[in-house]
C-alpha cells in the first residue's frame, strides 16, 4: 500500500519540495561530502537539518506528523540526494523502512506512540534483520525472542545494521518458535528502543557507504514488552518486514540511479574542461560513446524507478517491477562510475576529485536489499506466474 493518504500531492507542491532538497543539497550536502567520507564522520549536523526538512517523516502519513509523500516523490528526493552523496539517504531511508512496518501492520496503540516521534526525528530507527550468517536466508536467523512474564527476552547477534550506533529504536527480527515448520511461521518482528540489553559491538570498516553507522549489534537479555509485538501476534515477522521491501528496493534504485546521474554529470564536466591532444577529451569519439551509454543507462533507471514507484502508489503488487529497477538501475550506478573512472584517467584514482566516492559506494547497490542475483530470480519468476500459457 502507498503511503500517500491524507495528502494530494500535486505538481506544485512536488516541484516546491525537490527545489527545496536541491538547495539543502547543494548548501548543506555537498560542502561536507567528501571530508566526511574520506574521515568516516557521522553527520550530526545534517541529521538535525533532515529533521527540519521533514525527511524522517518522508513517507509517513500526515495523520502521524509525516508529510505521506508516494513513493513517485520520494524517489526523485533520493535521486537527488543520492547523485551528489549516496551515503546519508541510508539513515533516513532505513528508519523509513521500519515505520513503514509499524504503518502497514503495528496496532492502533503502536502507531500512535511510535509513528509521531518517527515523523519528527526524536526516534530514528532502523531494521535489525541480516546475521553473521543470515543475510538474503532471512530464515536461517538464530536471534531468539523467548517469552517470560515482562513480555520477551531478545538474544542474538545482528550484523550491517544501518542506525545502530547514532539511532535509538530498531525493528528486531527474532523467532519466538525455533521448532516451527517451514521457519518463518515462528519468526516474529519486536519494537525495541536503546537501552539496557542492547550493545553495538562495533562500528564496521567498509570500502564505502561511509560515514553512516553500520554495526554489529548484540542483544543481551534484552527485555521488551509485550506491547512490542509488532502487530500484537507472533510469527508474522518475516512477513511484516518483506513487505516493505518493495519500498526499500525503489529506494535502493534511486540511490543507484542518483550514483549513475551524478557519475555522469562529473564526466560531462570533466570532459569538456580536460584536454588532450590541443582539444578536449568531450571531442574524442571514444569518449562521446562512453558518454552516450552512460546518459542512456541514467534515463532508462530513472524511467524503470518511476514505473516501481507509480505502481506501488497505485497498491498494486510490484515486486517484479521493483525488482527490475532495483537491478538495472544499481548496475546502471557501477557502469556509469566505473566509464566516469575511465574518462577522468588518472586522476580517477586521486581522492581530490570525488568521482571516486561514487565508484566505491556503487556496488553496494547491487548487493544491497536483496542481491541483484535474487532480483533476477524474482522477475523471472514473476514474468512467468504473469505469463502462464
Amino acid at each position: 500500500m502507498g503511503s500517500t493518504a491524507g495528502k494530494n500531492w500535486t505538481e506544485e507542491d512536488e516541484k516546491l519540495l525537490l527545489e527545496t532538497i536541491d538547495k539543502w543539497v547543494e548548501n548543506e550536502v555537498k560542502p561536507i561530502a567528501r571530508e566526511y567520507d574520506q574521515e568516516d564522520k557521522y553527520p550530526h549536523e545534517l541529521v538535525e537539518s533532515m529533521k527540519d526538512l521533514g525527511l524522517f517523516g518522508a513517507t509517513i502519513s500526515p495523520e502521524y506528523g509525516g508529510m505521506g509523500l508516494p513513493a513517485s516523490v520520494y524517489a526523485k528526493v533520493i535521486i537527488k540526494v543520492a547523485s551528489v552523496w549516496m551515503a546519508p539517504s541510508g539513515i533516513f531511508n532505513s528508519h523509513l523502512i521500519m515505520a513503514s512496518a509499524i504503518e502497514r501492520c503495528g496496532t492502533d496503540e503502536q502507531k500512535t506512540n511510535w509513528l509521531p516521534k518517527m515523523a519528527s526525528g526524536e526516534f530514528r530507527g532502523g531494521i535489525a534483520l541480516t546475521e553473521p550468517n543470515a543475510g538474503t536466508d532471512l530464515q536461517a536467523i538464530l536471534t531468539r525472542a523467548d517469552r517470560n512474564e515482562q513480555g520477551y527476552l531478545l538474544n542474538g547477534t545482528k550484523m550491517w545494521i544501518t542506525n545502530s550506533m547514532y539511532g535509538n529504536c530498531l525493528l528486531v527480527l527474532a523467532k519466538t518458535d525455533l521448532n516451527a515448520k517451514p521457519a518463518h511461521k515462528g519468526m516474529s518482528a519486536f519494537l525495541c528502543q536503546k537501552n539496557e540489553g542492547y550493545e553495538v559491538s562495533k562500528k564496521l570498516k567498509k570500502l564505502g557507504y561511509r560515514s553512516i553507522d553500520s554495526c554489529e549489534l548484540t542483544l543481551v537479555d534484552k527485555q521488551v514488552s509485550s506491547d512490542a509485538l509488532l502487530g500484537g501476534e507472533e510469527g508474522r515477522g518475516l512477513q511484516q518486514v518483506l513487505g516493505g521491501l518493495e519500498l526499500g528496493r525503489i529506494n535502493v534504485a534511486a540511490r543507484g540511479a542518483g550514483i549513475a546521474e551524478g557519475a555522469l554529470k562529473m564526466a560531462v564536466d570533466y570532459a569538456q574542461e580536460r584536454e588532450t591532444f590541443g582539444q578536449p577529451i568531450s571531442q574524442h569519439q571514444a569518449v562521446q560513446l562512453k558518454l552516450a551509454k552512460m546518459a542512456t543507462r541514467v534515463e532508462a533507471s530513472k524511467l524503470l524507478v518511476g514505473s516501481a514507484a507509480n505502481k506501488f502508489d497505485s497498491g498494486e503488487r510490484c515486486d517484479m517491477e521493483a525488482g527490475m529497477a532495483k537491478y538495472f538501475a544499481s548496475e546502471a550506478g557501477v557502469f556509469c562510475s566505473q566509464e566516469a573512472m575511465r574518462i577522468f584517467g588518472g586522476y580517477s584514482y586521486s581522492t581530490e576529485y570525488e568521482i571516486e566516492r561514487f565508484y566505491r559506494d556503487a556496488m553496494l547497490m547491487c548487493i544491497g536489499e536483496g542481491t541483484n542475483e535474487l532480483q533476477q530470480l524474482i522477475i523471472a519468476k514473476q514474468l512467468l506466474e504473469r505469463n502462464k500459457g
